[in-house]
């Protein structure tokens, strides 16, 4: 048993597909969780992440925790450079433990994380700048290549702006590169400078990272516990191996019930949360199951709401648009702190009959009303929830959703693993920028154009 309770309700979907359906599709939902397990699918050369929780070692953790205290010592920022699973994993755990509102940097006992390297904004690099000018800063490259466009550029101008401030030698104390073991652009430069390095897996994609260096680096110099979420990982690695059948595996359960959903023609899924900490982890989980999923013309395109906020906005086209939708709410059952609201003799709000409440007990009855209505409305409803929000139950959750979402991949006949529709823009911005070696796509465009 898990030592916080991850309980996945499908209650909520049974009025759109039946148990006899999901029974019949059990078969085929263990023999894909047997391919993940076996590596015996597409892509199986990318599925290192399986075990990985299970396969992280003492010398692993104290490497990653010796380095995070020296950059912790050093610093007072550091810039996490990469894109996709290069930093959406990272961001999406710093940001769930994260204070809302008061830097974790106040007092010098932990880094302030900035990120770059994920967009091609000029006024975004430069009003960076503007903040590390007055920071002792380090950086943290991430990038299996080193040549990938967004993040390349970031560390080309932020390696610059560093050295000139601190000169060569110190900026090299400075940087941490996370790349491959032994090719490519940022292996040399890191092995010719001197940067303390950690090495990507071959056999792990970077939307499955989070639980490698890639991820545990930016989280641990962050100042966050990374055993507690390897832990929460492993937990989950054994709930959902192969051994366990549907109904005791959440992860394949999770992977049948919304391939049946997908089958029925809805075919946009909504993650949704009610806590404003989870919304880059639904930016995370977008990518996972967007990159992964979106294939071959199949796929269930993911979209993500915040609750209560997003009612006011999406929740009209949820509760009567196009009845294609279905949702997976992620529900915190205990919030870290406790706010009531006072009783007012004006009363003019109208608001004295919450008085006395805490502000969880309106969100909760926010969700529970929520769910019933778009229900009620044709939006099938899953609901995960999480007892809080820790480092044991995000890793719970992210090796969750790793573990379906391959299932489900399978499940549509798709590698999961690859990506090759990433490539298309690629091809296209680097025949328009004049790049050496796409001479002929360069004079196709302006044809065109």
């Amino acid at each position: 048993m898990m030592k916080k309770a991850f309980e996945l309700n499908i209650n909520h979907v049974r009025s759109f597909i039946s148990e006899d359906q999901i029974q019949k599709l059990s078969s085929s939902v263990k023999e894909k969780l047997e391919m993940v397990h076996q590596k015996s699918g597409p892509g199986s050369d990318f599925l290192g992440w399986v075990n990985l929780p299970s396969f992280i070692t003492e010398q692993d953790f104290e490497k990653i925790e010796q380095a995070a205290t020296g950059m912790q010592k050093k610093t007072e920022a550091v810039v996490v450079i990469g894109i996709g699973g290069s930093y959406l994993g990272a961001k999406a755990v710093i940001e769930a433990l994260s204070h809302g509102f008061i830097s974790r940097s106040s007092g010098r006992k932990y880094p302030e994380i900035y990120f770059a390297g994920n967009n091609i904004s000029e006024d975004y690099l430069s009003e960076l700048m503007d903040v590390l000018e007055g920071k002792e800063y380090g950086l943290v490259v991430i990038s299996k290549s080193g040549t990938t466009t967004e993040p390349a550029i970031a560390f080309r101008i932020l390696k610059d702006h560093l050295e000139k401030k601190v000169g060569k030698t110190e900026a090299g104390k400075r940087i941490i590169a996370i790349t491959d073991a032994h090719k490519g652009a940022l292996r040399s430069l890191a092995d010719r400078e001197g940067y303390e390095t950690f090495v990507i897996p071959d056999d792990v994609g970077g939307r499955y990272s989070v639980l490698t260096p890639v991820g545990l680096v930016p989280i641990a110099i962050a100042g966050f516990n990374i055993r507690t979420l390897v832990e929460g990982a492993r937990e989950m690695e054994e709930k959902t191996s192969a051994e366990h059948g549907l109904d005791d595996n959440p992860s394949a359960l999770y992977a049948a019930v919304r391939y049946l959903l997908y089958r029925s023609g809805k075919k946009v899924e909504i993650l949704v949360n009610y806590h404003h900490k989870l919304h880059f982890f639904a930016e995370w989980w977008k990518q996972l199951f967007g990159e992964s999923e979106g294939k071959d013309g199949k796929g269930i395109f993911p979209a993500a709401v915040d609750f209560t906020t997003d009612l006011h906005s999406m929740g009209q086209y949820i509760q009567q648009g196009e009845r294609i939708l279905f949702e997976t709410v992620i529900s915190v059952k205990h919030p870290e702190r406790t706010l009531k609201i006072p009783e007012d003799p004006a009363n003019l709000d109208k608001l004295n009959y919450l008085a006395g409440k805490r502000i969880d007990e309106v969100n909760k009855m926010a969700e529970l009303g929520t769910l019933l209505a778009h229900v009620d409305g044709g939006v099938p409803n899953l609901k995960i929830s999480l007892e809080r929000l820790d480092e044991m139950c995000l890793g719970q959750l992210v090796y969750f959703f790793e573990k379906a979402c391959a299932v489900s991949g399978y499940l549509l006949g798709i590698n999961p693993f690859d990506q090759p529709g990433v490539e298309a823009y690629k091809h296209n911005m680097f025949a328009l920028l004049g790049k050496p070696g796409f001479e002929k796509e360069t004079e196709k465009i302006r044809k065109n154009l």
